[in-house]
Formats: C-alpha cells, sequence, structure tokens
C-alpha cells in the first residue's frame, strides 16, 4: 500500500487584504501538518483574493503577492508538505493566473492557467493570458528578492507535473476542469495519480450538483484521488464563493468541507491508498490501451517520497453521503454568510431594513435572523474569530458576548415598518409579529405627513394637486403620488440608519438593506430610487417562487412562525388607497404572473433568446393552454416593459448573485439599457408567424375566443404606465 495523507481548505479571503489572506493560508498550511498531511491545496488566486479584478492590473497587486509568497517560502511553512499556492504572475509582458507548487522551502514549479473563465460573473481574459504552450516547460527567471531568499534563480514554468520518487501529482486550475478536453483527462494517462484543482467558484442556487459531479466524473473512468478547493464568503464584491472543498478518489467522495459558514478558515483531510488508483487503472483495457500512446506531457522531477507504507493506525478515508442543502437551506445561509461578510468588514454596526410585512422585505429579515443564529452557532462552536466580530459589532463590554440569537439581533437589526393611508392593518400586524420573533428593534412610523407636505408644496408651485386613479385621476397623476411614497420611504430609511445608532448611543452606522427580488429587476416593476434603493440587498437575485418556498421553509425551520402567513398573503405594493371595489395586486399591476415572469427570464438569458425565438419556443411550451396570439401579446408586453424599464438595473443596489438568469447590469447581464421599446422588426416578425399559424387553423375555433382571452388579466391588460405603480422613473 501507498498510504497518503492530502489536504484541502475552503478559505475566506478578502481581495486585496494582503495581510488577512497570508494570514489564513499560514494557518490553513499548519493545520494540514498537524494532521499528517503532506500535500496541501489552497483556492484559486488565494494571495490576492479572486476577486480583484481591475486590480490584477496594477503592478503592485503582483509585487505584493511575491511578497508573501517569499514570507512563506523563508519560514518553516513548506517544510515537508508540499503547498499549492494561488497567485497572479507577470513573465515577460503577459501576466497570468498561476498555481505556485512550493516544496521545502523551494519553488517546484509554475503552472500558469491555461484555460480562463470568461463567461457569466467571469471576465478572466481581461486581466490574464492563457498559457498556450502545452508542449514544453520553460525557465522563469524569478525576481531578485525571490531568487535571494530561496537560492533560487529560475524554476520550471508552464503545463507538466510532478514526479515524486513514489507517485506523480499535478494541478488543474478551475475552469480547466469544465473544458471538453480536460487536462486530467491525458495527465492520468501520463500516470498522474493525484490532481490539484484551485479554484474560485461562486455559490448559485442548485448549481453545487453539477461541480461535484465533474469531480466524480474525472476519476470515475481514469482512477485518481482529486482534491478540490475553493474560497468561501465574500471576497468584496457580489458573489458568494461557497466553499465545500473535497477530496475524491476514484470516483467517490470521502472528504467534504461545508458550503456554507462563517469560518475564515476549513482545513479538509483524507488518508488515501494510492495503490487502489493503480490497481483501478490496471483493470480498465481501454485506458491501458490509450496509455501505450499517449502525448508525452513535460515533468519535472522532486527526489522525495510522499506516500507511507501500510500501517494499521493510519485509517482509510471512507466513502461519504454528499451533503446537499435544499434551495431553501440555501437561501438561508449563502446570503446570511455573505451579509456577515459584509457587515464586519464594512465597519458598519448592524443593519436597517425597511420592513413592509410583504413577502420579499420578511424573506430579508429572515436571512439576518438566520444570520444571528449563525454567529450564536459559531461561537458556542468556539470560533474566536467570529466572536470577537460579534462582541465589537453589538458593542458588548465587561467580557460578554453573544449567546442567544434574539438578543444579538435587538443590538445590530433595525425595522421599520413606512405605513401609509394605503397601508392595511394586516400588513403592520405582520411586519411586528415577526420583527418580535426575529428580536429586531421595531419601529412603526406613517409617512402621510411628509407626503402631504410635498404634495402642499407641489400645489404651491404648479396649482395643482393629484389623485389618485380610484379617486378621478389619471395614470400619470396614479403613478407619481405612488412614486412619492416609494421614494420618501428610501430618503427616510437612510437618514434612520445614520441618525438611529447616535440615538441608542451606539458607535458607528447602519446599513440599509435592499428587499427587491431578480423577477421585478427584470420587469422593472420597482420605483428608481425607492426603498429598494440599499446599501446592500442579499435576495436581489433570488426569484419570487424561491423566496416563497423559503418562507414557508423558514417558518419552521428558523422558528419564524409568522412568515407562513406572510407567505399566504397576496403580493402587494399597498400604494394605492385600498377601496371595497379595489384592491392593488403585483400581479395585476404587471400584466404577467411571477411564475411567468421566471419563463422569461430564463429564456431570455440562459437560452440567449429575443422576441421570436422566445414566442417560438412558448409556444411549444404554452401551447396546449393558450393560442399564438396570446403568446405572442405575452411576449410582447414582457419585452416591452424589459426594454421600458431597463435603464433601471444601471443603479439597483448591489445584490448577492444567486441565479443564473439574473438582469443584474454591472457584470453579469451586460445588455444595453435604452431600447426601442415598440421592438418594430421583432414583433413585425412575431406577428408574421402568428399569421401563419392562424391560418392553420379554423378560423371559427380561434377568433372570437381566444382573442377575448387574449385581453384579459393574465395578458397585460394595463396600458403603459396606467396601472403599473413602479415603472415610471
Amino acid at each position: 500500500m501507498r498510504l497518503l495523507k492530502v489536504a484541502t481548505c475552503n478559505l475566506n479571503q478578502w481581495a486585496m487584504d494582503f495581510d488577512c489572506n497570508l494570514n489564513n493560508i499560514k494557518e490553513s498550511i499548519t493545520q494540514a501538518k498537524q494532521a499528517g498531511a503532506v500535500i496541501r491545496l489552497g483556492p484559486e488566486l488565494e494571495i490576492t483574493g479572486y476577486g480583484c479584478e481591475d486590480h490584477f492590473l496594477e503592478l503592485d497587486t503582483i509585487n505584493h503577492g511575491w511578497e508573501c509568497l517569499k514570507e512563506i517560502l523563508v519560514g518553516d511553512w513548506t517544510d515537508g508538505i508540499l503547498c499549492s499556492i494561488g497567485m497572479p504572475v507577470i513573465k515577460g509582458s503577459e501576466r497570468y493566473n498561476c498555481q505556485i507548487l512550493c516544496f521545502n522551502r523551494k519553488i517546484i514549479m509554475i503552472r500558469p492557467k491555461m484555460w480562463l473563465a470568461n463567461d457569466g460573473n467571469y471576465r478572466e481574459l481581461r486581466w490574464f493570458t492563457a498559457w498556450k504552450h502545452k508542449d514544453q516547460l520553460v525557465d522563469f527567471q524569478l525576481p531578485s528578492e525571490i531568487a535571494e531568499a530561496v537560492l533560487q534563480q529560475s524554476v520550471p514554468f508552464g503545463y507538466g507535473y510532478l514526479r515524486f520518487l513514489d507517485t506523480a501529482v499535478a494541478a488543474e486550475v478551475c475552469e480547466e476542469l469544465f473544458t471538453p478536453i480536460p487536462p486530467h483527462a491525458e495527465l492520468a494517462l501520463n500516470g498522474v495519480e493525484v490532481f490539484m484543482n484551485a479554484s474560485g467558484s461562486h455559490h448559485q442556487l442548485r448549481k453545487l450538483d453539477v461541480r461535484l459531479r465533474a469531480f466524480i466524473g474525472a476519476t470515475h473512468t481514469r482512477g485518481g484521488v482529486y482534491m478540490y478547493s475553493n474560497q468561501q464568503g465574500c471576497d468584496g464584491g457580489r458573489l458568494y464563493y461557497d466553499g465545500c472543498s473535497c477530496v475524491v478518489v476514484n470516483g467517490e467522495v470521502v472528504a467534504q468541507g461545508s458550503q456554507f459558514s462563517l469560518r475564515d478558515i476549513e482545513v479538509v483531510t483524507a488518508q488515501v491508498d494510492l495503490d487502489a488508483v493503480a490497481s483501478l487503472r490496471g483493470s480498465i483495457s481501454s485506458f491501458q490501451e490509450q496509455a501505450s500512446y499517449k502525448n508525452t506531457i513535460s515533468s519535472v522531477l522532486v527526489p522525495y517520497k510522499l506516500c507511507q507504507p501500510f500501517n494499521m493506525q493510519m485509517s482509510l478515508s471512507s466513502p461519504l453521503k454528499i451533503n446537499y442543502h435544499s434551495p431553501e437551506e440555501e437561501i438561508a445561509f449563502g446570503p446570511g454568510c455573505w451579509l456577515w461578510d459584509y457587515l464586519r468588514r464594512s465597519g458598519a454596526s448592524g443593519f436597517l431594513l425597511p420592513l413592509s410585512g410583504g413577502a420579499d422585505s420578511s424573506s430579508v429579515a429572515a436571512i439576518v435572523g438566520c444570520m444571528c443564529q449563525l454567529v450564536v452557532k459559531e461561537i458556542e462552536n468556539g470560533d474566536e474569530q467570529v466572536k470577537a466580530d460579534a462582541i465589537r459589532i453589538g458593542n458588548y463590554t465587561d467580557g460578554q458576548f453573544p449567546t442567544d440569537s434574539k438578543e444579538f439581533a435587538k443590538r445590530i437589526f433595525y425595522t421599520v415598518f413606512m405605513g401609509s393611508e394605503n397601508s392595511s392593518k394586516d400588513t403592520k400586524k405582520r411586519a411586528k409579529d415577526l420583527a418580535d420573533e426575529i428580536g429586531s428593534w421595531h419601529l412603526d412610523v406613517s409617512i402621510d405627513g411628509v407626503v402631504s407636505a410635498l404634495l402642499t408644496l407641489f400645489q404651491t408651485l404648479t396649482g395643482k394637486r393629484p389623485r389618485y386613479k380610484v379617486d378621478g385621476g389619471s395614470n400619470i397623476e396614479n403613478l407619481g403620488l405612488q412614486n412619492i411614497q416609494a421614494r420618501i420611504r428610501m430618503v427616510l430609511a437612510f437618514m434612520l440608519a445614520s441618525l438611529l445608532p447616535w440615538v441608542h448611543n451606539k458607535p458607528g452606522f447602519y446599513l440599509v438593506l435592499g428587499s427587491s427580488n431578480v423577477d421585478e429587476g427584470l420587469r422593472g416593476y420597482l420605483t428608481k430610487y425607492d426603498c429598494s434603493s440599499a446599501d446592500i440587498n442579499p435576495i436581489g437575485s433570488i426569484s419570487k417562487q424561491d423566496l416563497r418556498a423559503f418562507l414557508r421553509w423558514a417558518a419552521v425551520h428558523l422558528g419564524y412562525s409568522s412568515l407562513a402567513e406572510i407567505e399566504a398573503a397576496p403580493p402587494t405594493a399597498e400604494l394605492e388607497p385600498i377601496r371595497s371595489n379595489y384592491s392593488q395586486l403585483d400581479e395585476v399591476d404587471m400584466g404577467m404572473t411571477y411564475e411567468e415572469l421566471s419563463v422569461y427570464g430564463r429564456l431570455r438569458k440562459i437560452f440567449r433568446c429575443g422576441p421570436v425565438s422566445m414566442f417560438k419556443n412558448l409556444c411549444y411550451r404554452w401551447g396546449s393552454r393558450s393560442s399564438p396570439l396570446e403568446v405572442a401579446d405575452k411576449v410582447k408586453h414582457f419585452f416591452k416593459y424589459y426594454s421600458i424599464n431597463r435603464h433601471k438595473m444601471t443603479v439597483m443596489t448591489p445584490s448577492y448573485h444567486a441565479e443564473s438568469y439574473s438582469p443584474e447590469d454591472n457584470r453579469f447581464d451586460l445588455r444595453q439599457f435604452l431600447y426601442n421599446a415598440r421592438w418594430p422588426y421583432q414583433f413585425s416578425k412575431i406577428d408574421e408567424l402568428v399569421k401563419e399559424l392562424d391560418g392553420e387553423v379554423a378560423f371559427g375555433e380561434t377568433s372570437d375566443q381566444d382573442r377575448s382571452r387574449a385581453n384579459g388579466v393574465g395578458m397585460g391588460v394595463v396600458a403603459a404606465g396606467s396601472g403599473d405603480p413602479k415603472s415610471g422613473l
């Protein structure tokens, strides 16, 4: 037997905070060595942090990376352990995303990334060059300070692997695993038994299974030990890196780290038998045949043994049942951990949330409550860093620290119900009940006086006073009155966030939390600069349907029972007067359901559909319940309001990324914000298709009945700007 102990880790790195990142790296190496591991793998670009973006273009960033690596090499950190450490490197005039393979205070090889992530949230080609010379290792001249410190002038640089006396080890960096022909395929044929994948992979709902299946598939038919390391936490942007570092042997997971955690460092170890890898490969005839005429890959000899012989004191790691979180748990824990990182790193003293008693703001409140529960639980588990951060943020003195999540919430969380004459008693009560369950410091304020003052000022300026539509006003008046309420709430929220800590003799300031969901952003069903505008938004990339499922889950599993009643209530903005014959409802105002919005969003973004191809797809999907004319009207209605309101995405609050059809304008969904909202060419093509499809059916079967249905509530009866309380500028 060739027994090998390996360690991989989740690290909560922070872009450009070199002290934080270096300390985490050192501590992870220390823990790996204490566990007896001889290989330690860290996340991609762990020295700098993955999310540096255009800071990667600064020479300072590169230089600081070398300075940190030097500090690791001159100490005893790499004694007796192979460490793969991620950082950017400049070779010649090109900048590369590299893994530095270090052993016994020397750099053994520098492995540049060959296939860069350049879609979705990733823009690596903006900062890095892909290494294209697969057939050779070249000499890399080390910076003079490094060369003097480690007594090396140059090291091998490029695509290759390390040949130890008893096994072979290679790096495969993040995106390379997911390419059509991944490096591990030919590396395995060259005898590599241990693969180290350093990654910077962000959380997205229901995505983890895709990642794990890739690790399993990499070694299922080829054999091998696949190590995966990832960042975990908010490193300074919209993304949450969701850890789940793991070790896979011959297609079976034998070690798995957490996906969501408040810990800065988590080391995952596994004891494996490399003879099991050799045995599997030897039993696969096709593997033997392909290995016999493989393309030879360059290698670096390391005259050292990593493995231990048969030893009853060392037990092998057994296959595990993979731990997957439900989508509801992902919504609770992912944004909850992201909020904690943002709170502790921003210097803020807490959060303020405009709590309306509706599904969206209640979801945000529940996530903050979950965050408080996670903090208390982690302190109970002995995490001193979380404890220190909680003491500072909560302003504890005399050795006190959080022991109860509700008490902690009272210190760091304000909720404010900003009601008007249009608010119902039910939503006011729901907001109060939820605040009591979470433990937030809850305030109840009426904004009618401020609204009236603004309208009086307007009347003084113009001689006119607008009225709601139900009181005989026009669509323009109706929309303007609703937008006034929404924007007043934003101004009030920021005022309270800055001054309430002063009122209560608390230090610092509070961050304002937003609560618009991904579907509202896609449709533009929100007022620009209303109370959805905030410092950060934990649900801005989560669909309404997923949020409602989360509310049902949280009512039971987080102990906030009032969420069940909130989830059951129909969504409403409560910006118009309530009458016995009229009650404002979101889906009526939008002219589409939230379920339909999710479908539009996925077709637009994930399947890259314009109006015409979306129409064709929906004719197949909805053909059994809607005529081509109905489908056409729905598609036109969606694209009209999507394009009219796209400009709102340019000022949307930075949101936690969770959904693959997010319309987030900053980096994920790069489209213009000024459209011809009539879409004349595309809509005319749809009209032609409708005529062709109608011609295939007898006119009498579709003409009157289907055309009347096309003008119903689900078809978008609301004219442009008429009943949409949130569509205006």
